[in-house]
């Protein structure tokens, strides 16, 4: 027997950084996001000894402990063992010895929730071997629980949410936890006419994430009016996008992107970089009309809006830059998990 589970990474279309304590606590965040056909796996195998091994394939990291109710966190594969803790804390021992493996399609640190999305895929691997009754919100709220206050990792709400529910979602965040996600009905003409002209571009680097998260946080404590005032005009752009898409002006998306863009830049240093600047200036030349840093800024994917048949200009443009265009589709269905026999 093998239970598995997948969830989709996310593209953050708008509102990006207003999902982070405090600012969503004090002003209330708005972020719009759509998930892509790339996937966090993970997949339990029930073993007859009493064992713990935890393989990530994609970092080429494997970790084994005896059977045991908490394991430690010690910066090897923390997030499974996270999951872990918690779920035998709450839910009592699990069934037997196991094996899980897991493995993401993006590189962490890409800026598409590659870390919070393979926390649900974990999850929702577990729930399903241990029969936990888990709804979507309850699965990302868990979620986002053990990454941010038990884990301690620096980060928003936005990504647990997106991976749990899968689709085109507009979504609110409030003091307490409070959050609410609104699915939206988009006509399939305009999904299709998004998916081709958004372009998925991987600048093959990497950033942490947590730095910059913490920059920005700092930034409302300390009330610097220029960086909280650029995550009103974020919040702001989450609703421009959410109109645009449902009245099928996709054509404003790429000035949308701009905006926010511009605006994201002022949250904290480090957003964007020389580097950044220049693939988007190559970018806006060649025909795209906005575009923006994936995740919390410095380096991973970046997105482009390229209207008509620019897109092929667009990547002709930045192949000089060595990164690489990854191909995506828009999905639909969040977390999914399945036990074979």
């Amino acid at each position: 027997m093998i239970i598995r589970s997948k969830a989709p990474l996310r593209i953050g279309l708008a509102g990006g950084g207003t999902d982070v304590s405090p600012y969503s606590e004090l002003y209330g965040g708005a972020i719009l996001n759509a998930t892509i056909s790339l996937y966090a796996h993970a997949s339990i195998e029930p073993l007859n000894e009493n064992k713990i091994i935890i393989h990530a394939v994609d970092r080429d990291e494997k970790v084994e402990y005896d059977l045991q109710d908490s394991l430690p966190i010690d910066g090897m594969l923390d997030l499974a063992k996270g999951i872990y803790n918690r779920l035998v804390a709450v839910y009592g021992k699990v069934p037997s010895g196991f094996k899980i493996t897991t493995q993401v399609d993006a590189p962490a640190g890409s800026g598409l929730g590659t870390s919070s999305t393979l926390v649900v895929a974990i999850l929702g691997a577990f729930a399903e071997w241990m029969n936990i009754p888990l709804g979507e919100y309850d699965a990302a709220h868990l979620s986002y629980q053990i990454e941010r206050v038990d884990l301690d990792m620096a980060g928003g709400k936005q990504d647990q949410y997106a991976a749990t529910f899968g689709g085109v979602n507009f979504m609110e965040f409030y003091a307490d936890d409070k959050v609410i996600v609104n699915p939206l009905r988009i006509k399939a003409e305009y999904i299709n006419e998004l998916e081709h002209n958004l372009l998925l571009f991987y600048t093959s680097t990497s950033r942490k994430s947590a730095t910059i998260i913490e920059a920005q946080s700092k930034n409302v404590k300390d009330k610097n009016e220029d960086s909280i005032q650029a995550m009103h005009h974020l919040k702001e752009q989450a609703q421009m996008m959410k109109e645009a898409l449902l009245m099928g002006r996709i054509d404003d998306i790429g000035k949308i992107l701009d905006f926010g863009f511009q605006h994201k830049k002022q949250m904290a240093k480090g957003i964007s970089n020389s580097m950044i600047d220049e693939l988007y200036e190559a970018a806006l030349k060649a025909g795209a009309t906005g575009g923006k840093i994936s995740g919390a800024g410095g380096g991973g994917f970046m997105t482009f809006y390229c209207p008509g048949t620019t897109r092929y200009d667009v990547i002709k443009a930045l192949e000089p830059f060595g990164g690489v265009f990854h191909p995506y589709r828009f999905v639909e269905q969040g977390l999914f998990t399945w036990t074979t026999k």
